[in-house]
C-alpha cells in the first residue's frame, strides 16, 4: 500500500513539477506571448516557481525510489514558497501591482508542498526506521 501512495505523490509531484515548469519558464522569458496574457506578473514569483518546480522533479523521483532526501527536498521547496509568499504580501501591501489569483495560487502551492514533505517524511523515513528495527 506504501507503494501506491508513492507513485501517487510522485504523479502528483512530476505533474505539478512539470506544469510549474512549463508556466514559469513561459512568464519569465515571455515564451508565447502568455506574460501579457497572464497579467500583471511578479517576476520573483516566476523565478521561484521556476526553482520549485526543479525541485518537485527530483522529488517525485525521490519517491519513487524511497529516497530519504526527498522530505528534506519538498521541505526546502515549502520554506521556499512561504517565504516568498511572505514577500508576495509585502509586495502587495507596498501598493505594488499584482494578480489577484496569484494569492490563491500561492496557497494552494503552500498546502500542497507542506502535505507532500509531511507524506515523504512518514512514509519514507519513518518507514526505513521500522524497516531497520525490523532487521535486527
Amino acid at each position: 500500500m506504501k507503494e501506491v501512495f508513492s507513485f501517487l505523490a510522485a504523479g502528483i509531484l512530476a505533474a505539478f513539477g512539470f506544469l510549474a515548469l512549463f508556466f514559469s519558464i513561459s512568464v519569465i522569458f515571455d515564451l508565447l506571448d502568455l506574460r501579457s496574457q497572464e497579467g500583471n506578473n511578479v517576476l520573483f514569483i516566476g523565478w521561484i516557481n521556476f526553482i520549485s518546480s526543479l525541485f518537485y522533479l527530483f522529488a517525485s523521483y525521490g519517491f519513487i525510489e524511497g529516497k530519504k532526501w526527498t522530505a528534506n527536498l519538498m521541505g526546502i521547496s515549502s520554506v521556499m514558497i512561504i517565504l516568498v509568499f511572505l514577500g508576495l504580501l509585502f509586495h502587495i501591501n507596498s501598493g505594488c501591482i499584482h494578480e489577484n489569483k496569484v494569492i490563491g495560487v500561492m496557497t494552494f502551492r503552500i498546502i500542497v508542498s507542506i502535505v507532500l514533505t509531511i507524506f515523504a517524511h512518514y512514509s519514507i523515513n519513518e518507514y526505513s526506521k521500522l524497516e531497520s528495527h525490523k532487521e535486527q
